[in-house]
């Protein structure tokens, strides 16, 4: 028996809404989700248990969970269906290729696999992002929801994996992430004053960030190696805030992204100001590490702040 459980969400402030699915089959689990734009949290949970029973074999034996009474009372109680007939049509498709049944669950149930369908399907929906455009099925009418597979490092039998880039082109790259150190004023006029009896922690930092974000393939396991063309760490002192903001862009040419790269160098960084500094401020605070903006592939340029 193979068990799915699945969540549908609504962003009315985004206008966009996401779907989860987890799929439970012998003792292996899948995670699937996605996002639609112009769409309802109805279309969404019809989504989530459509695109879960996709993922199970013609003839299986399957449990859906859901804890849509919508949902729930059209596929097992026979209500009647007024909208959304595309995904019904759809979702009676592959119902019929499979022995189906529909269990209702409570949303505040302590599953675990329904909390994670519903966090799924509310990250999504509140995530800003371009989404990418994904062509309708012939002849089925209506959009299909853009599909992201959760966990692109995992295989369909829960096995890690590096994913195939082989088919992609090869695009100029580029990540810029920002990251923040904040420390006492008298710490930070000792930096600014190279007074840090350990040395020039600007230079030392810059330069630690520079080989993280080439060492970045041999500390997360499934990152791509790359060839890097341009690795910049700058550094901006705000005397108002006690802080050091670190700005490290990385470029390169090639078939996948240089994110990690960017975040690798930052944390870098800040933990080697943080070393550096220690012996004089055991109050400093690592803060706010995150990408700010990435461009090429598909994506093209994404501005995240």
């Amino acid at each position: 028996m193979i068990e799915i459980y699945t969540d549908g969400a609504y962003n009315p402030v985004l206008g966009q809404g996401g779907w989860g699915a987890v799929v439970l089959e012998d003792e292996q689990k899948r995670v699937f989700s996605g996002r639609a734009k112009k769409t309802t949290s109805n279309r969404m949970e019809i989504t989530a248990a459509l695109e879960g029973i996709l993922r199970t074999p013609q003839g299986a034996e399957v449990v859906v969970y859901t804890d849509s009474q919508y949902l729930f009372g059209c596929m097992a109680k026979g209500w009647q269906r007024r909208a959304n007939l595309d995904l019904w049509e759809r979702l009676d498709e592959a119902v019929s290729q499979r022995k189906v049944r529909w269990e209702w669950i409570d949303r505040n149930a302590k599953s675990p696999f329904h909390k994670e369908a519903h966090a799924l399907a509310t990250n999504l929906a509140s995530q800003g992002e371009r989404l990418e455009p994904v062509p309708s099925e012939k002849g089925k009418g209506g959009p299909k929801a853009a599909v992201v597979q959760e966990l692109t490092h995992i295989d369909a039998l829960g096995r890690p994996r590096m994913v195939d880039v082989s088919d992609k082109p090869d695009t100029q790259r580029e990540a810029v992430a920002k990251g923040v150190v904040r420390m006492q004023a008298s710490t930070l006029d000792r930096l600014r004053k190279g007074k840090v009896a350990k040395g020039d922690v600007l230079a030392v930092a810059q330069l630690a960030g520079i080989m993280a974000a080439k060492e970045t393939p041999h500390l997360i396991p499934l990152c791509h190696p790359i060839l890097i063309a341009d690795i910049k760490v700058e550094f901006s002192l705000d005397e108002e805030n006690s802080a050091v903001e670190i700005t490290t862009t990385v470029k390169s040419t090639g078939k996948t992204g240089v994110e990690m790269e960017a975040l690798m160098a930052t944390a870098v960084t800040a933990l080697t100001i943080y070393d550096m500094c220690k012996a004089v401020d055991r109050s400093m605070r690592i803060e706010n590490i995150r990408l700010v903006r990435k461009s090429g592939g598909k994506s093209e340029t994404v501005n995240l702040e």
